[in-house]
Order: structure tokens, then sequence, then C-alpha cells
């Protein structure tokens, strides 16, 4: 058998096994007295393990953090006398794994250590007290984003302006933009393929028309994001403070805002990447950069995802023009400036409640209000919100391992882990009988219900460096083993027993004094009337 502690011991190494007795201290000889011959073999991620004969095997973790378990098939090796692990997750030798990845010019960590795990598991890991806790949120991955991110991108104002109501809308319309935007690119490249076979057909109305159809709901979860960000633009609501114009004098902050637009873009890059199950990245950068910036100023460009000009018809749709760098102005600025009279109540959803028979527009307006775990009971998941958080780890990396046990198949996908990403196909005429649909004036305002970072969790974040410097230099990342061995060479005394006991009676004489003090003023009170 084996197993892992996680217990924290400070004096003592402690493992349980299948025998009458424990064996609480660690040396050798009373180890001896117990003829457990053993020997030590150090193995990765700060984990020891016993060796023993074969009806004694005991794996031991020799760390106060908790270990991440090897999966794997233990063996018996006769020629070596050990025990050996053939481990699932053994990297190749020649695998290697980038430790960052730059976003914006910015670099981004990609994987943390133990520590940093840890500390992230007790400081910053969204409380179990929340709402939801045992399911994925957008406050997670936000968590997740901004405790990889550099310490030049986590400014105290990009943390004050993502803990605002009117940052989590646009990060709500940007994943469900990228949700969809993702399936019909993933839709043209496989039709790209049909069309370079040998026996391609020539596309009928009909797919032309199905094609129009999807061109249209991008371009409606398109202008639901451009309304969120002349939110932004236009400094309303609890983003005013943002603004780039200063106050009384009218002078652009044009340096500083530049640097925070650059910021906020990366975070929202990584947000959506994270979201998506950290696929298609080349995609939504490139997405991301022509919707905030234009052809123009993409920062980075990518030959290989071209499209032509009906493919580019179909993920831009109608509005999008490109002219002079001196007078473009982004896409998402282009849908404002033509709406189409059946697409206006798009502009006033997450405002008031919309009333009317279009239920295109009701099923947008579902979306966007409704929490992200409650809509996968409705068959709507976008990416990896609302999924169940003990099937993905720490990074928000789904654990195969953990699925497995669950059962899933194609006829029991609840959350849309095993059935691939696609899209529904439409009826050719949805769009046109959308222009006969009655829209009544709405007599109800909606709000939307956030759990925003508290202000305790503010100030953790905007010292996030310094406090793990601190926490780190306390030493509460010490290895057990060293702390046994330090204690073990120690020979010096604790305080005397007279110093105990007198720092014991003053602290009962402090306790009893306020006890009798509370007892007084309870006693001094006016009984009401009921009593």
């Amino acid at each position: 058998m084996h197993g892992y502690i996680n217990e924290k011991f400070d004096n003592f190494l402690f493992f349980q096994r299948c025998y009458p007795f424990r064996i609480k201290n660690f040396p050798a000889e009373i180890l001896k007295k117990r003829n457990l011959c053993f020997c030590i073999k150090k193995e990765a991620r700060v984990r020891y393990k016993l060796l023993l004969p074969p009806k004694k095997i005991i794996c031991l973790c020799m760390s106060n953090i908790t270990p991440i378990q090897v999966r794997g098939h233990w063996s018996s090796n006769r020629e070596k006398e050990s025990i050996e692990c053939d481990s699932r997750k053994g990297a190749l030798p020649h695998a290697k794994k980038e430790t960052f990845m730059i976003t914006n010019n910015f670099k981004f960590s990609t994987t943390f250590d133990e520590a940093d795990e840890h500390l992230f598991r007790q400081e910053f890991q969204r409380p179990s007290n929340t709402y939801d806790s045992d399911s994925i949120l957008i406050q997670d991955v936000k968590n997740v984003v901004a405790f990889l991110a550099p310490a030049t991108l986590m400014t105290a104002s990009l943390i004050d302006f993502i803990n605002t109501e009117t940052a989590n809308g646009l990060l709500k319309a940007l994943i469900m933009y990228f949700e969809y935007y993702l399936k019909i690119v993933e839709f043209i490249l496989i039709e790209r393929d049909v069309e370079a076979a040998d026996d391609a057909q020539i596309l009928g109305i009909e797919d032309i028309d199905i094609r129009r159809v999807y061109s249209a709901h991008l371009q409606q979860y398109r202008l639901l994001l451009a309304r969120e960000y002349s939110r932004i633009i236009l400094g309303e609501g609890d983003v005013k403070k943002f603004y780039h114009l200063r106050p009384i004098v009218n002078i652009s902050k044009t340096a500083s805002d530049k640097y925070f637009h650059e910021s906020l873009l990366a975070f929202c890059t990584q947000v959506v990447w994270i979201t998506m199950h950290r696929r298609a990245y080349d995609v939504i950068d490139m997405e991301m950069n022509r919707l905030f910036r234009s052809e123009h100023f993409k920062l980075t460009r990518y030959p290989r995802l071209k499209f032509n000009k009906p493919e580019g018809q179909m993920l831009y749709g109608p509005n999008y023009k490109r002219s002079n760098y001196r007078i473009q102005c982004s896409p998402l600025i282009q849908e404002l400036n033509n709406v189409s009279q059946h697409n206006l109540p798009i502009l006033s959803i997450g405002k008031q409640k919309y009333k009317g028979t279009d239920l295109r527009i009701r099923q947008i307006e579902m979306e966007f209000l409704v929490d992200v775990a409650q809509l996968v009971l409705n068959g709507i998941s976008f990416g990896i919100l609302g999924h169940p958080k003990h099937l993905y780890s720490t990074l928000l990396k789904l654990d195969w391992h953990k699925v497995r046990k669950h059962n899933f198949s194609k006829t029991y996908d609840p959350y849309g882990i095993f059935t691939q990403p696609h899209v529904k196909i439409p009826t050719s005429n949805e769009e046109k009988l959308r222009i006969y649909a009655e829209t009544y004036e709405p007599d109800l305002n909606v709000k939307c219900q956030i759990e925003l970072w508290t202000p305790e969790m503010l100030r953790k974040w905007k010292m996030r460096d310094k406090f793990i410097r601190q926490f780190k230099a306390k030493g509460a990342f010490t290895d057990i083993w060293s702390k046994c061995s330090k204690e073990l060479a120690d020979t010096s005394y604790g305080p005397e027993v007279e110093e105990i006991v007198k720092k014991f009676l003053a602290d009962k004489a402090k306790h009893r004094k306020l006890r009798q003090k509370e007892i007084s003023v309870k006693a001094e009170m006016p009984l009401s009337d009921n009593k």
C-alpha cells in the first residue's frame, strides 16, 4: 500500500500504517527497534519515499505543502530491490515547457511552483463562503490571471478597474463573443478542407443563407460588446474616475491612458484564452487586436490565419470598413454607427427587461443576465465557466483523470466536455422573420448582481509581490525535514517554568476582568417591555 500524508507537523514526522502501532519519532534508534530496515529516496516535487519490503510500502511527504499525488502503476523491481512508479504524467526528456508567454509585450507566467500554488490557495483563491464556490466563475479566471500577471501590468489603477461592474460586463461580453467566434472560424476552416477535396460541390442558396445567419449572430454579439466598450470610453458609471481627461483643466492623460489600454487588452486576452480551455491563442489575439485597434495597428501578424473576402464578410459583418489610418475607427465603434432597427433592443440588454416577441433577443438577454453557474442547467456553456471546480487544477486546467471517474459520455455530457464545439444549424429565413417581430416599451429596469473583491482582497492584490516576499521570508515554505533537523540540532531550552506560569496567570486575570466587565454592562442595561 502507499499513501500520502497532507497534515502539517512542526516537531516530528508522522505516518500511518495498516499495523496496530504508530511511529511518531523519526530518529533511527526507534525505527531499528521496530526492525524496519529502510532507505530514503528523494523524488520530484520535494517528496520522499520510504522503501520497505513489499508488505510495508509507505510514501511520506517531506513538505508542509499539500502534494500533488503521482498517479501511475507501482511495481517491485527485484534486481534493484526497490519499488518503482511508472507515472502517467512523466514528461519526455526532450519535452520543454515554456514558463511564460508574451501578450502585448507583457510576460505572463504559465505555471507556478508548489509554494506559489499553496499561497494562491490560501490567500488569493475565491473563498468557499461565496456564491457558487464549487463552480468556476469569471472571478476565478480573474484571480488566476491576476496572480500570473507581471508586476508591471498589475498597477493599482488596473486592479481597481477590473473590480468594477462595467469591467465584468466587458469580460462577459468578450467571452460570449469569442465562444461563438471560435466556432465560426472552425466552421470556415472545415469548409476550406471540403472545398479543396476532389469531390467538392458548389454551395447552394440555402448554404449561403445559413452563412448569412451565422454572420448576423456574430454581429449581434459584437454589438453587445461594443455597447460595453462604449461605456468605458465615455467614462460612465463606476468607471468615471478612470476617464482620460483631467477634471477642470480638461487635459488628456495620453501616456498613462495608453499604458492602461495596453494593460487592459493583455489582461482581457488572457482571461478569454484561459476561459476557452487555452486553445486557439493566435485566433483570439488576432481578433482582439482587430476589435480594439483595427487592422492598421495590430502588434502581431499571423499570415496563416488570413481570410479571403467572403470569409471576412462572414466574420466581420457588413459594417466593417477599412479606410485610411488617419480616419480609421475601431470595428466596435463602426457597429454602433450603423445599428439596424431590429437589433436596437440589444443596446438595452442588462439595463431594461426586454418586452417583445423576438426570440433571438431573448436568447442573448438570457445568456448575458443569467449567472454562468446556472446557464449550464439550460445546456449553455461558455468555455470552462460553470463547470465543477473539482474537475480542474489550480491553474484551471482540465484534469482528465478526475473526468474519467464521472463516466461522462456523448449521451451524458452536461458541461460539454466530451462533446465537440459545434453551432446549431439555424433556419435559412431566421433573420428575415425577425423583421416582423414586435417590440414593446420596456417597463422594468434590471441590474446584474456581481460579487466583487472585498476591500481586504483589493489590498492584497495591490501588494501582491510584497506580500509574497514577506510570506516566503517568514519561513512558511520551509521544508519539514529542515525544520526537524534544526530542532534536533538545537540544544537550547525554552522559557522557564516560572515564566510560563506567570504569563498564564496574567492572561487568565485579563480575560476574567473582561468577562466581569461584560456581565456588569449587561446588568446595567434596562429590561425591555417584552421581558
